[in-house]
């Protein structure tokens, strides 16, 4: 026979009835990711004002900041910033990703940032199941090609991205001289982009061990498993050879 989970409708809404029963209430812990080192940097800018938005929601925010982060070449892994990038991935229940478009794609300096954390640290995925919104930034007219990207990235970094996204265009006339965004409709949808990550952060952290645990993972607890049961049940009783 072919081995295959032994869910149930049943099994699986008590699952997910355990995790709502016993919540973790402390305020999501958000990861905030820009890819410019510029000071006056839009993207910078954008993703400051985000992570405003979700301290007043009632989030716990960290901002990271790349400047003097190595490029990624896998061996200075105990530099002061790549360690600081790698305990805030795993710090984090969920993150913001905001890079400005560069020839149609995402910047070097958000890429790097993404490419030092790593799929999996031991037995520990940084990212796995955690919750991420995208958003970009653009010097010119509005363009989807950054955040499109960053949801590739996304997936490959195993991670729920929310559905609503943020696409800033022209993005040096949105920000005051305080660096607020100014009264738009732009602002209005980067707040029901961090209205949203925070509520699915909330909605899906306690659950996301279940979400992500793969059967092509753990096949060799469920054949486990099913040897356990055939082990303990007792054996078809023999038919009479004339019956």
């Amino acid at each position: 026979m072919t081995l295959i989970p032994d869910h149930s409708l049943e099994s699986t809404l008590s699952e997910l009835q355990q995790g709502y029963q016993q919540p973790n209430t402390h305020a999501p812990r958000i990861l905030v990711l820009y890819g410019s080192l510029r000071p006056e940097s839009n993207s910078r800018k954008l993703a400051l004002n985000a992570a405003q938005m979700l301290e007043q929601f009632g989030a716990e925010v960290r901002v990271f900041d790349p400047e003097g982060l190595p490029v990624c070449d896998r061996v200075s892994v105990d530099h002061p910033k790549v360690v600081e990038l790698r305990e805030l991935a795993q710090w984090s229940e969920g993150m913001v990703w905001c890079s400005p478009e560069i020839h149609g794609a995402v910047s070097s300096v958000f890429k790097n940032q993404i490419d030092w954390i790593p799929l999996s640290d031991g037995a520990i995925r940084p990212t796995q199941g955690k919750t991420l919104a995208v958003m970009q930034v653009n010097g010119g007219s509005q363009s989807f090609n950054v955040v499109n990207a960053l949801r590739v990235l996304g997936r490959w970094m195993r991670m729920f991205t929310i559905p609503n996204q943020s696409s800033v265009p022209k993005a040096f006339q949105e920000f005051d001289a305080d660096g607020q965004m100014k009264d738009s409709p732009y602002r209005d949808r980067v707040v029901d982009v961090m209205e949203e990550l925070f509520r699915m952060t909330l909605l899906l952290r306690n659950q996301s061990a279940m979400l992500t645990h793969r059967f092509s993972e753990n096949k060799a607890d469920y054949q486990a498993r099913v040897d356990d049961v055939a082990s303990v049940e007792p054996p078809e009783a023999k038919r009479p050879c004339c019956a």
